[in-house]
């Protein structure tokens, strides 16, 4: 009998070593969790951690909303993690200028999101830091700045395009989000590449897409869990897995043109960026401390491609949707462009300073557009402190546009759009808690050219249209969030105006 009941009690051992061994694991990886998760003394406070995921927020809300319901609770200053990605969460203009402005060295490196690291390898425009970043952005600046001259002139072309194909839908309902985006590129792509495209080339439409599906995938619910469990996800089947093939269709069309310039460079006497960043490479060849080499020229490229099209394009959605929404006051901007540049005169930068009310109406376009909601994260290089709390050195910070955009103190109707907030006694009013663009070290690099686009399109299109919503249609503000707040698909009518 005893010998009957040993093999018995072998089994059940080895079976309760196993649940042993397995209790001890969970538990191993539970303390380990909790120290790597734990905040640390004096780091600013927020919601309850849980393991593994840490911050639990209602993914049916966007994010941008749920930081400001958290912000509501726990302060302009609060921290939230998702899986292996810790933020601090910095709201309200005063303390967004302190960490940006007030202590711009400090925050003006970019944290290692993993989904950026994966397409950009740490080179470019948007990813770098340290002594790569200052170099690319140098070099970049310089290089926009010495063609500067042409912004205007090339944007002005373009906008003639734009009209013109807009003219092709006679009146009819349409979507206007990829003619928009292939104007607003083509100004990008004569900049980088030296040359536009024709909005029916199936190439550049292709190109187009692939752009819009990737950030829409970036800023999905799928890019941020890639962003908070990256080992794991990584070898996961899923829609996410998109942006990498889709990147590398955009990395191979780039590379094509890299390599035409090459074979060009000794005989081209073109100005556009990747030949003056050939030349470059040319110049510093053999110095060990340079990184301008292809794989930063690539990776700055598609940076430019990437931030030049959709952030431009997505406020000029916005703005053909609240003139339809509020005719009033599209009525009122084309009667400053009728008496400032008539009906045949394309409009100028120059003008700018004539119309105000234009000038007002396009501030509050990128006011309740709020393109970019939660900006671009910054990441410490040294300890410091923020409103009397311990920031380490790599700590992740995500500032809160959203909630400068809407500041009751600040904003005397934020919920709806006013282009008062930014008209006194006529003239158009600078308002200092007004970012768009950001702020500080790595504020947008494009500032001048996006204000140059947005204002020609913008008066360009309504010089020659009224921009009605279709009977059948019902006008709404809803978005999606890809690496912009964007307005979901809708249909208009451009009427020609007599």
């Amino acid at each position: 009998m005893e010998l009957q009941l040993w093999p018995v009690l072998v089994s059940l051992l080895e079976k309760l070593n196993r649940w042993m061994l397995l209790v001890i694991l969970v538990t191993l990886l539970l303390i380990i969790d909790f120290v790597r998760k734990r905040r640390p003394r004096n780091f600013p406070p927020g919601p309850q951690l849980f393991p593994f995921v840490g911050t639990i927020v209602d993914l049916r809300q966007p994010l941008h909303l749920e930081m400001q319901k958290l912000s509501a609770r726990y302060g302009n200053i609060f921290s939230v993690q998702f899986g292996s990605l810790t933020f601090v969460v910095v709201s309200g203009y005063q303390m967004v200028r302190e960490a940006l402005v007030h202590q711009a060295e400090i925050f003006a490196d970019r944290p290692n999101i993993p989904l950026l690291q994966e397409i950009f390898r740490g080179f470019g425009l948007i990813s770098s830091n340290g002594h790569i970043w200052r170099q690319q952005r140098k070099f970049a600046s310089a290089t926009l700045k010495s063609i500067a001259v042409s912004f205007e002139e090339k944007v002005q072309e373009e906008s003639r395009y734009l009209v013109e194909a807009i003219e092709e839908e006679k009146g009819q309902p349409f979507d206007p989000h990829y003619k928009i985006n292939s104007a607003v590129s083509n100004i990008i792509c004569s900049i980088t590449f030296g040359n536009r495209f024709d909005y029916h080339d199936n190439n550049f439409q292709e190109l187009l897409h692939l752009l819009a599906e990737t950030l829409l995938l970036i800023g999905s619910f799928w890019g941020q869990l890639y962003n908070a469990f990256p080992l794991i996800m990584r070898w996961l089947p899923g829609p996410f897995q998109k942006i990498f093939r889709h990147w590398e269709k955009l990395q191979h069309f780039v590379k094509g043109v890299i390599a035409k310039h090459k074979e060009e460079l000794d005989q081209s006497e073109s100005g556009d960026y990747i030949h003056c960043y050939l030349k470059e490479i040319e110049k510093f060849k053999g110095d060990t401390s340079s990184y301008f080499h292809e794989e930063n020229l690539l990776c700055s490229t598609l940076d430019l491609f990437l931030t030049g099209t959709e952030t431009t394009a997505t406020a000029i959605r916005w703005a053909l949707l609240y003139m339809a929404a509020y005719p009033h006051i599209q009525e009122k901007v084309q009667l400053e462009i009728d008496a400032v540049i008539g009906q045949w005169r394309q409009p100028t930068m120059e003008d700018k300073e004539h119309m105000p009310y234009t000038s007002a109406v396009l501030s509050e376009v990128l006011r309740m557009g709020n393109i970019v909601p939660l900006g671009v994260p910054r990441m410490s290089t040294s300890d410091t402190t923020l409103a009397g709390f311990h920031l380490p050195k790599g700590t992740m910070v995500m500032t809160s546009l959203t909630s400068i955009m809407f500041d009751k103190n600040v904003w005397e109707t934020p919920d709806t759009f006013n282009p008062e907030h930014f008209l006194e006694n006529g003239q158009h009013r600078r308002r200092e808690a007004f970012l768009p663009f950001s702020a500080g070290k790595r504020a947008c690099p494009g500032e001048q050219l996006a204000r140059t686009e947005l204002f020609i399109f913008f008066t360009a299109l309504l010089q020659k249209f009224t921009f009605q919503v279709p009977a059948c249609a019902k006008l709404s503000f809803a978005f999606t969030l890809s690496l912009t707040r964007c307005p979901k698909p809708f249909q208009l009518r451009a009427l020609p105006r007599s």
